[in-house]
């Protein structure tokens, strides 16, 4: 079901009317409505964005051409095992079986489309800088496939100035007038894995085109994928947008960590003096403590805002010290695990550390960035026996070695090391449900909650 569009607008902007996206003239909008009907719609990279935008736009009625350049990711998804929400996988499976929804490595599949949405990476690399590569291959391409009548969308999280460097230039190169042959616009995703109540269909989105033309062809397509559009008045401020809502969350983590490290002082739990805090109904949004940031987002797309003002001589030194700080979490959290093995009498060396999860968050199996694989390779540096247990991420690639999780509840395997073995049970992240029973961190001698909610273990510490 297609939600109805909302349409707002910017200060400044054109004000929409929601049935026809913002069209000041009849003309335009008839123009517009056919967009979607028996469209071809080609998504450009197919990983935790670009497969669900696909699956939604296939639930409006348009045929899917998705592209990735990754055979074991297209075949994680022809077999259902894709990381989605329960109501997505049984629609991709819908979709799939129906013939509609093609899946590909061929980038020609491209001459096909009529609306070219592109959701492809942009990481960072190991000095923590920008690394869109990925992004302009895909840029690269889209342009050499374009063709008159094209809409063409980009959604990956990047620098302000991107749309128009790597897409308006060079089609205009192409001799493609931008908003006549062809329309561009940023649209940034917001998608939550793993969290149905931020599921992409009640989330709105913000879209800014590159011109009037542009605005509204994307919107007619995006209006599929949300139940609400902000309008700003061009890219580079939907760029903007994004940057802003990533920095901000990373700035507001980053003080939570301190916050959580002042109580520890005093005496007092972080968890109930951030939600004291947050019983005020204005000026406040709770941020919560933890082992540390991880995946796509948070610790990695503030840099794209920061490494451009720093080449410019304007470094955002607020953003840059939370940054600073999220990056030494890990670290912070392996000299604790450190810290309280000497209070129990022991030395790192000679002590065996169980780690609890290392996927980056509660309730999903991608381990990018994950705070806890940099805290497990820096215990194991350190001397420490370390084992992982994780229901969600069987095994671990980690400094050339695969590892493997361990099962520590001797209900599930009496064969193993137990919750009594362990010196030290780390809890850096606790899958949500009933699936997943902690009950036997009791059992555990000492435990250290970086989760500040678990209680277990016959003495518990915090970071």
């Amino acid at each position: 079901m297609t939600p109805h569009l909302a349409v707002t607008t910017a200060p400044d902007t054109i004000a929409s009317d929601p049935d026809i996206i913002g069209a000041t003239d009849t003309t335009l909008a008839t123009e517009v409505q056919p967009l979607t009907e028996h469209a071809v719609v080609a998504v450009v990279g197919l990983g935790y964005v670009g497969l669900p935008t696909a699956i939604a736009m296939a639930g409006a009625g348009c045929e899917i051409v998705g592209i990735d350049t990754s055979p074991a990711r297209l075949q994680t998804i022809r077999a259902g095992e894709a990381e989605l929400l329960d109501s997505e996988l049984e629609d991709l499976r819908t979709h799939l079986a129906g013939g509609r929804f093609v899946l590909t490595e061929r980038i020609e599949a491209l001459d096909a489309a009529d609306l070219v949405l592109i959701c492809v990476p942009t990481p960072i690399d190991e000095r923590r800088l920008p690394d869109p590569a990925i992004l302009q291959g895909a840029c690269a391409e889209v342009v050499r496939h374009a063709r008159p009548g094209q809409t063409l969308v980009l959604t990956s999280t990047t620098y302000v100035g991107c749309t128009r460097e790597l897409l308006v230039a060079p089609l205009a190169e192409r001799g493609l007038r931008v908003g006549e042959d062809v329309c561009v616009a940023f649209a940034p995703e917001r998608i939550d894995p793993g969290v149905p109540g931020h599921e992409q269909l009640q989330t709105p989105r913000v879209i800014g085109g590159v011109s009037e033309t542009c605005f509204r062809r994307a919107a007619e397509l995006l209006r599929h994928t949300c139940a609400h559009l902000h309008r700003v008045s061009s890219p580079e401020a939907a760029e903007m947008v994004k940057l802003y809502e990533n920095t901000f969350r990373a700035v507001n983590i980053a003080l939570a960590f301190e916050i959580a490290e002042a109580c520890r002082v005093h005496g007092l739990e972080p968890i109930e003096v951030t939600d004291g805090a947050a019983s005020k109904p204005y000026g406040f949004m709770a941020h919560y403590p933890s082992a540390g940031v991880g995946g796509h987002c948070i610790a990695v797309d503030p840099h794209y805002l920061l490494h451009p003002l720093r080449e410019r001589g304007r470094p955002a030194s607020v953003a840059e010290e939370a940054l600073r700080t999220i990056a030494g979490r890990p670290r912070h959290i392996a000299w604790r695990a450190h810290e309280v093995l000497v209070e129990l009498g022991l030395r790192l060396t000679d002590a065996r550390v169980l780690l609890v999860g290392v996927s980056y968050k509660p309730g999903v199996t991608d381990t990018r960035e994950a705070p806890a694989v940099e805290i497990l390779a820096r215990l194991r540096a350190e001397g420490a026996h370390v084992d992982y247990h994780d229901p969600l991420v069987p095994e671990l690639a980690l400094d050339g070695e695969l590892l493997h999780s361990v099962e520590p509840d001797p209900r599930r395997d009496a064969g193993g090391f137990g919750p009594e073995d362990y010196d030290l049970a780390i809890l850096a992240t606790v899958h949500p449900g009933e699936d997943y029973d902690y009950g036997w961190l009791r059992r555990c001698p000492a435990v250290l909650d970086c989760t500040y909610r678990t209680p277990g273990g016959r003495r518990r510490f915090l970071p």
